[in-house]
């Protein structure tokens, strides 16, 4: 089964074509440009260059969230874009569910997290053992301190994964709990680790791809405030 796998959901972007989970070809960049620039033809060379048509695609997989606002919406965009006219079947991908399999390699808990700022992170953990990703919560948004508790608790090696790792590994390096940062080439989402979340999900039409934010866009947030304080 043929996927083409897209991550945009943060400032990193990356789009990969697996063929029953062996990786066909990936591109992955983390620069200052915009996805609305970079994604479409990341999409189309990595087409050309493995030399695979469109119409090979069994699926088409995306980090629908949680995420930067525009990065996510942008993902998801593109596949409905891509997807509709050809009537593709789709797959929303949690971002923080395809961390775990730049990792895969080590058993331990990996800790995937995002920087969602103001103090918090989106995260979400996972129990790694010989190849085998198992969920332990589901995904959500914290602050750091509350992570940090939480993984206090743990009596297993701990990998940190994600755009928000360093910042959480600053604050948690002191605990007396083995806790590593994943190297720089494993740390950030990817779409490979996209595609291989992808493979056991249940299809979707290209209408049904929606985002998945956890947490209003700030604008909508301070709004509420405002709502609410006049009450």
């Amino acid at each position: 089964m043929k996927i083409l796998a897209l991550d945009s959901s943060a400032k990193a972007c990356s789009v990969a074509i697996t063929d029953d989970n062996r990786i066909l070809g990936s591109f992955f960049i983390n620069t200052a440009l915009t996805h609305s620039q970079t994604l479409v033809p990341m999409i189309d060379s990595l087409l050309k260059n493995t030399n695979t048509d469109l119409k090979e695609i069994d699926r088409i997989a995306v980090s629908a969230g949680p995420g930067s606002f525009t990065g996510v919406r942008i993902g998801v965009s593109a596949v409905k874009g891509i997807a509709m006219p050809s009537d593709i079947p789709c797959v929303s991908v949690s971002t923080l569910e395809a961390m775990p399999y730049n990792v895969i390699e080590r058993d331990a808990v990996v800790c995937a997290v995002m920087d969602a700022r103001c103090g918090q992170v989106y995260n979400a953990l996972f129990d790694v053992i010989d190849g085998n990703v198992t969920r332990l919560c589901d995904d959500r948004a914290l602050s750091i301190e509350e992570l940090g508790k939480e993984l206090k608790t743990f009596r297993k090696k701990i990998v940190l994964v994600g755009d928000g790792a360093e910042l959480c590994y600053n604050s948690f390096k002191e605990f007396s709990v083995d806790i590593s940062l994943a190297f720089e080439s494993q740390r950030y989402q990817n779409a490979v680790g996209v595609a291989m979340a992808a493979g056991e999900k249940e299809i979707i039409s290209a209408s049904e791809l929606m985002p998945s934010y956890l947490r209003l866009p700030q604008a909508e947030r301070e709004l509420k405030k405002k709502t609410e304080g006049k009450q």
